[in-house]
Parts: structure tokens; C-alpha cells; sequence
């Protein structure tokens, strides 16, 4: 559930002569992943009584809300640059209204626990992808190893086995496809916006500006105006864009300048299984054993696809 273009922007670690966070690094991890595995039933519970471009659109609200303020406390301004604005509006799209819009419409059809493990497959897809984009990127027997793994796992938890017997296909492909937008906006910020210099903060907090207008455009051709006021999905909205979106953003800000990008993706990891857990416990959907089992292979697969050969030491003369 990236939204923030920290995977592929270079952050500069924090001084020595910061003041140290409060809150350890280990909770603020164990709390983004629990905001972003439930972001999965917090859409579920959202689409319930809202469109999905409705729901997408108040996440977006409510996130970029709470970037405005950090970025108000902190005297950030927004990039400047009509070239800068132009790349940030292509990755809005595709790392943020793109995929938000697409998990929404997925959960129309699926559960949220196979929603939560398609938004796994990000790695796999980035794996994939950068073979092709990134030719400084070199696979290994590893990492390719990695790769046809962990789409065994996704056909596992779709029971490939079974003829998909059951399975929404349309929801699937929209999540699955959502997943593939985010290495593919990722490719696209390295390329374009990494190493830039300018203030993570007011980066991501352009992007999701942009975002929100995209939605807040398109949002009125396909929807119209609920008849009532669902009070329990419009809280879900709102706490799937100030946590999920907003707060998530800035904790993960942190843990990469603290303890780099490696450490911190590693949250995409426990995702699925906070969402698998969420959605079995309070939305009372169905689990098999091929989804625990699926989505284990899967992030065993997607674990591998991440390992990076050791340089190696060039002989001293």
C-alpha cells in the first residue's frame, strides 16, 4: 500500500546530532504494518455504503489533509518546477489514484485477505519489470528463483488446481493489477524524480495533492451523490486516508531515514497476514488452507526476489 515515492527517492539517514525519535523504530514498524494491513477491510467496510471512486477520493482527502499539516508544522513548501509538477502528476496516477481506485473495485467482488496478499506481488512485479526497465539491475539464479516462485504462490491461493472454481475473476485482475502499478510508478519516479535534492515531505505531499485532483475530477463523470450517509464507511474512509495514507507515509519516511530501505520494506511482508487476519476475524470471510499456504509461497517467493549478490572484492594488487 505504497504511496510515497521513498523506494525509489535517495533519503539521507538522520544526523547524529538529531534528537533521537521518542517512539523505538521496531513499534513505528509494527505500527505501519498493522495500518496497512488493515487498509484492505478499512476499504471493504468503505465501499459498503460508498461508490469505490468515492471512497478513493475521501482517502485521498483525508491523506493529503494530513500531509498539509506536517508539512505545515515542519515550514515545508511544495517543489517548484513545471517539470518536476508534470512527473509528480504521472506518479499520483500510477502510485496512488491508479492502484487506490483499482483495490476499491476489486473489493466490490473479493475479500479483503486475497485483496491483502495480490498487494504482495508487488515485489514479484518489480522483479519482473526490472529486467526490462532497469538495465543496471541484473537478475540472479536467486532472485529469478524468487520469481517464478512466488507466482506458484499466487496461482496457489487462487487454486490454479481447482479451474479458479469460485474465484471473481474481473475483482482478481483489478487487484492484481493495482499491484503492478506500484513498480511501475516506482520504475518511473527513479528515472525521473530521484536524486532530485528536494524535501521528501513536500514531494509526496504534491503527489498526493495531485492525486486528489485526479479523483476529484473523475470522481463525478462515473459517480453520483449517496442518498444517505453511511456512518460507519464514511469513518472507514477517514481512517484509511489520515492512517492508512497520511500517517503511514510519514511513518515510513522515518523508518527509511532511520533505518534505510531495505529494513523498512520489509513491512510489505507482514502486510497480507495482518490483512488475512483482519478480514477472517471481523469481516467473517472465508479462509482455505490454500490461501495461508499460497500466501506463504508467495512472500517467501517475493523475499528472494530482493536478495542482492555480494560485490565482489577486487584483488589487491
Amino acid at each position: 500500500m505504497s504511496t510515497a515515492t521513498t523506494t525509489s527517492s535517495r533519503i539521507t539517514p538522520a544526523s547524529p546530532d538529531r534528537p533521537r525519535p521518542r517512539l523505538d523504530w521496531r513499534l513505528r514498524f509494527a505500527a505501519l504494518s498493522l495500518i496497512w494491513g488493515f487498509s484492505f477491510l478499512l476499504i471493504k467496510v468503505g465501499t459498503e455504503g460508498y461508490a469505490p471512486f468515492q471512497v478513493t477520493l475521501g482517502r485521498l482527502v483525508f491523506g493529503t489533509a494530513v500531509l498539509a499539516a506536517a508539512m505545515a508544522v515542519r515550514r515545508e513548501r511544495l517543489p517548484r518546477g513545471a517539470r518536476t509538477w508534470a512527473h509528480l502528476t504521472v506518479a499520483a496516477f500510477l502510485l496512488n489514484a491508479l492502484p487506490f481506485s483499482l483495490f476499491a473495485y476489486a473489493e466490490l467482488t473479493i475479500p479483503s485477505t486475497l485483496a491483502g496478499i495480490c498487494n504482495a506481488t508487488s515485489p514479484l512485479w518489480g522483479m519482473a519489470l526490472s529486467l526490462v526497465a532497469l538495465s543496471e539491475d541484473r537478475p540472479t539464479r536467486v532472485r529469478v528463483a524468487g520469481l517464478g516462485l512466488g507466482f506458484l504462490g499466487v496461482l496457489t491461493v487462487l487454486g490454479a488446481w481447482q479451474g479458479f472454481h469460485g474465484l471473481d475473476a474481473t475483482g482478481t485482475a483489478l487487484a492484481l493489477l493495482a499491484s503492478l502499478s506500484y513498480p511501475i510508478g516506482w520504475i518511473y519516479v527513479r528515472h525521473t524524480l530521484a536524486g532530485t535534492g528536494r524535501s521528501h515531505l513536500s514531494m509526496t505531499g504534491a503527489q498526493l495533492l495531485l492525486a486528489t485532483v485526479q479523483l476529484a475530477v473523475v470522481t463525478p463523470l462515473f459517480t453520483t451523490l449517496p442518498t444517505r450517509v453511511s456512518v460507519v464507511p464514511l469513518l472507514a474512509i477517514a481512517a484509511l486516508g489520515a492512517l492508512g495514507t497520511g500517517l503511514a507515509v510519514l511513518l515510513q519516511y522515518g523508518l527509511v531515514a532511520e533505518v534505510g530501505p531495505t529494513t523498512a520494506q520489509m513491512v510489505t511482508y507482514f502486510i497480507p497476514v495482518i490483512a488475512t487476519a483482519a478480514g477472517v476475524a471481523l469481516l467473517g470471510e472465508s479462509l482455505t488452507w490454500s490461501t495461508p499456504v499460497g500466501a506463504a509461497i508467495v512472500l517467501t517467493g517475493a523475499a528472494l526476489t530482493q536478495v542482492r549478490p555480494k560485490p565482489r572484492r577486487t584483488p589487491q594488487p
